[in-house]
């Protein structure tokens, strides 16, 4: 006999199995942008106040500084966005 906690256990792993999660427009156009110009890889983080940009190398890093309102405009954001190199 299964317990009335086993069987709810059991109905929220299937829920969670079939979940899709999908990540905020924000990391997207931030993602695609830095995709799109410079084809490399960016991890981002998004904080109460600010998004984490972190990439690959400081030479990347230092060239989306330069275009810190481009990106802001891109993501929709008035978050301060943060660049970390690695």
């Amino acid at each position: 006999m299964t317990s009335p906690y086993s069987m709810a256990m059991d109905q929220l792993t299937d829920i969670l199995r079939s979940r899709v999660p999908q990540e905020p427009p924000e990391i997207a156009a931030i993602k695609g942008y830095i995709w799109d110009n410079f084809q490399s890889p960016a991890t981002i983080l998004i904080q109460n106040e600010r998004i984490v940009i972190a990439v690959e190398s400081a030479a990347l890093a230092n060239t989306l500084r330069f275009r810190l309102t481009q990106l802001q405009s891109i993501a929709q954001t008035s978050k301060q966005l943060v660049f970390r190199i690695g």
